[in-house]
């Protein structure tokens, strides 16, 4: 709305300059009118009139006419260019002065914004984490403006009393052990979190990881990491679960030598797809980077890792230290959730991987923004393996049939099968498919 206002007088500047213009320029167009009809009588079809009327005229006087007219006209010819450029350069500062006045007021209103979320959140350092901050080099046309915001996610503003305690500490000093309150503000939908000014604690007699390839099936020390925030207070309680009532994320997957080491290795023919299988559907070395979503210890990227494929695991750390044993198993993690739009460029992947993760517990539309990321993000060519999604009978031909299909991805493979455990009675299916992204 500020710049239409701005649009209009700038507008009607330009319509009065032209109007005070036009009428200084009438005494020349008069005398320019004059001076054509002159030449053209002297000249025409009618020239013959005049020299019968004016032969007694002596025709230097005529020469002398023609020569003040052409000078008169040279000279009005001199005084358009003049004003036609007197009126670029009246244009050109109007413009200048429009946009510095715009900057100013942008400025105006930014100050107020901030000031408005400093009094709404009532947390100096989160509106310092915010911003705006000011370019130190000025204006850059590249992000066309002169200041910067730090990203954070919309629905942070609305979690006014979490948000401030999660940037409440002190600068410089040890951060808050808060996983707990920063993953609930995550999964609200607070993200990416605003960045703090402090130092997270390190763990007490931290040792050297254990190197590569033996890291990859290896159970961490228990100094590798800090134990505060969890209810377990080591790795072998982490393995433990398995063997305990309850339902826990990742129930089994910490025990490193158990089944997590069998895991992907054979190819059942049904729901159970062996990566070896799966990267046969490719030219060999041509499957080269990837994302699992989802990825719990980080198995399938250290199956993918004996294989010199690079796949990084995205995860949350839900009550057990899910990011700090991938790291120490020598693979990447990567702290998002769901949610969150696939920090990659387009098609710069080569296959997407999710066990589990991706099923009927995510609303259908949040979903298909999620396939489509998918899609966005893998190369032509590249693979999308679906690995054990469930969801109603129901539901397969009249929801998820469809979204898939939807996506455009071609089906290399497609296995549907009852969910056993306790599946059975309730009707649950799991659906396995590898999918490709289309050449073109």
């Amino acid at each position: 709305m500020g710049n239409e206002a701005h649009d209009q007088q700038y507008s009607k500047k330009l319509q009065a300059y032209a109007h005070s213009q036009k009428h200084k320029l009438k005494p020349i167009v008069l005398v320019i009118l004059t001076n054509l009809a002159t030449i053209y009588i002297f000249t025409g079809p009618f020239s013959f009139l005049y020299h019968s009327s004016t032969s007694s005229r002596d025709s230097n006087s005529i020469l002398q006419e023609l020569n003040s007219t052409r000078a008169q006209l040279a000279a009005t010819h001199s005084l358009l260019s003049e004003l036609h450029h007197r009126l670029n350069s009246s244009n050109l500062l109007v413009q200048a002065l429009l946009i510095d006045l715009t900057r100013q007021q942008e400025k105006q209103s930014n100050s107020a914004d901030q000031n408005q979320v400093s009094r709404k959140l009532g947390n100096d350092e989160l509106t310092f984490a915010l911003g705006p901050h000011k370019l130190p080099f000025g204006y850059s046309p590249m992000i066309g403006s002169d200041e910067i915001h730090t990203p954070v996610g919309a629905f942070c503003m609305k979690l006014h009393d979490e948000l401030n305690r999660y940037m409440t500490y002190e600068i410089g000093g040890e951060c808050p052990m808060d996983y707990v309150l920063a993953q609930r503000l995550m999964l609200k939908g607070c993200e990416p979190l605003p960045r703090r000014r402090c130092h997270p604690r390190s763990p007490a007699n931290y040792v050297e990881p254990t190197p590569l390839p033996e890291s990859l099936w290896s159970t961490p020390p228990d100094t590798s990491i800090v134990w505060e925030a969890y209810a377990c207070k080591s790795y072998q309680c982490l393995v433990d679960r398995k063997n305990k009532p309850g339902s826990y994320n990742c129930k089994s997957c910490f025990d490193l030598q158990g089944e997590e080491r069998s895991r992907w290795i054979f190819d059942d023919g049904g729901l159970g797809f062996g990566i070896d299988q799966v990267l046969a559907t490719k030219p060999a070395g041509t499957i080269r980077i990837g994302l699992d979503i989802g990825g719990g210890t980080g198995t399938f990227a250290a199956r993918m890792r004996e294989r010199n494929v690079i796949i990084i695991t995205s995860t949350l750390d839900l009550d057990a230290p899910f990011n700090n044993i991938i790291a120490s198993r020598g693979l990447v993690p990567m702290h998002i959730s769901i949610s969150q739009r696939f920090p990659f460029s387009d098609y710069t992947l080569d296959i997407v991987h999710s066990m589990d993760v991706l099923s009927n517990w995510i609303p259908d539309t949040m979903l298909e923004f999620v396939l489509f990321d998918i899609y966005r993000v893998l190369r032509p060519g590249g693979l999308f393996w679906l690995d054990h999604f469930f969801c109603f009978a129901s539901q397969l031909n009249k929801t998820y049939v469809p979204m898939l299909d939807r996506i455009g991805f071609n089906r290399l493979r497609w296995q549907v099968g009852t969910k056993l455990d306790d599946g059975v009675h309730k009707n649950v299916l799991y659906i396995s498919s590898l999918m490709e992204k289309p050449m073109t």
